[in-house]
């Protein structure tokens, strides 16, 4: 991820999946250490909103909707949104990444119904 003008690019490349969507969030915690990743927290959501569709209407900062992995499990994401800082008080640095068992059906409360956790990684600054 990285700072293009005040939109930060996000880019994933993700093996090992099923084939389908998966919901993609940023969580509130970087600690990846419980083996079904809870120990992440829940989305990261410091503006108190209602978790939604990242492409339009109200959701939580850390909603980044799904990944779609294909029929070998790969999935790879390449965006730039507006909503996301790398650094002050709603940073990204230090929080988790995690990718879900399913689909986001970007609506649900709290977390759009997308199941367990199947992989996370705690998001560093490379500099």
């Amino acid at each position: 991820e990285h700072v293009e003008g005040d939109r930060v690019r996000v880019t994933a490349h993700i093996s090992g999946l099923t084939p389908g969507a998966h919901g993609f969030h940023i969580h509130e915690t970087g600690d990846c250490s419980a083996p079904d990743f809870t120990s992440a927290g829940g989305h990261f959501n410091p503006t108190a909103a209602q978790h939604g569709d990242p492409a339009g209407g109200e959701h939580h900062t850390g909603d980044l909707g799904n990944l779609e992995a294909d029929a070998a499990g790969e999935a790879h994401l390449d965006t730039t949104v507006d909503f996301l800082s790398l650094e002050g008080e709603h940073t990204i640095v230090g929080k988790a990444v995690v990718v879900h068992a399913d689909p986001d059906d970007l609506r649900s409360q709290p977390t759009g119904n997308a199941g367990g956790r199947v992989a996370c990684g705690v998001i560093e600054n490379s500099r």
